[in-house]
């Protein structure tokens, strides 16, 4: 595996995978909204000697998803799809009861239909390639967390996705990678006016992450501190 694809790379996780596969050789596509954000990663990227073709864009634009494929395309093809990019919503996050419609809307469009349109696009190539697809996911898709339910409904059509997927593409890995909590911006959103210092950064998930890559275990939920704890 050579070519990955990263949405959501200008921080947090999406960074710090995109720093540790850059490390370990791999040439990248990466993305995000905000365009200054991703210049300044990117940068920081290149400056240690990596290939990385920056797309900057919203994952929920059908023309963007094409581009990064395109881009992917450029330097070979994709080995990699991580679908990383993802918004949690309102902060505080409000009970079901009480959630407006037109954002749990936008929730699920960013974090549900747009890595699924995103890997129908990249597909053909990591059927060709016998790549593989990483869609992160959190445990509020598989625990009834008070207040999580938008965010974590969508993630968990997200995951059911990726189990059908996995079923139907033998010749693809799909994973649905939780990284645990982690000290993130959109954890912090999670939690406002409290202390997140007490959460591992995301650059410490990086080791479990590119042992998933280099063991490529069956299709399935991953959980990357099982994979720390084990090693």
């Amino acid at each position: 595996m050579v070519v990955a694809i990263i949405t959501g790379a200008s921080r947090g996780l999406g960074y710090a995978l995109s720093a540790g596969l850059a490390g370990a050789g791999w040439d990248l596509v990466t993305d995000a909204r905000t365009a200054a954000e991703l210049d300044v990663a990117t940068q920081r990227l290149r400056s240690g000697g990596a290939r990385v073709v920056a797309v900057p864009g919203d994952v929920t634009d059908p023309v963007h998803r094409r581009e990064l494929v395109a881009a992917a395309g450029r330097l070979g093809g994709p080995d990699l799809l991580v679908n990383n990019a993802g918004i949690l919503g309102p902060s505080p996050q409000p009970a079901l009861a009480a959630y407006p419609l037109d954002v749990l809307r936008e929730v699920y469009e960013v974090n549900t239909l747009a890595p699924l349109a995103l890997i129908q696009l990249a597909l053909p190539a990591l059927r060709e390639r016998r790549g593989a697809i990483v869609t992160v996911t959190s445990d509020a898709a598989v625990e009834p967390y008070p207040g999580w339910g938008g965010y974590g409904s969508a993630k968990a059509a997200a995951e059911q996705a990726s189990r059908v997927l996995a079923a139907e593409e033998p010749d693809v890995r799909v994973w649905a990678v939780d990284p645990g909590d982690l000290r993130t911006r959109m954890h912090q959103e999670a939690f406002p006016g409290e202390d997140i210092g007490d959460r591992p950064p995301p650059e410490s998930v990086v080791p479990a992450f590119l042992r998933l890559l280099a063991d490529a275990p069956p299709s399935g939920r991953i959980r990357l501190t099982d994979l720390a704890a084990a090693r």
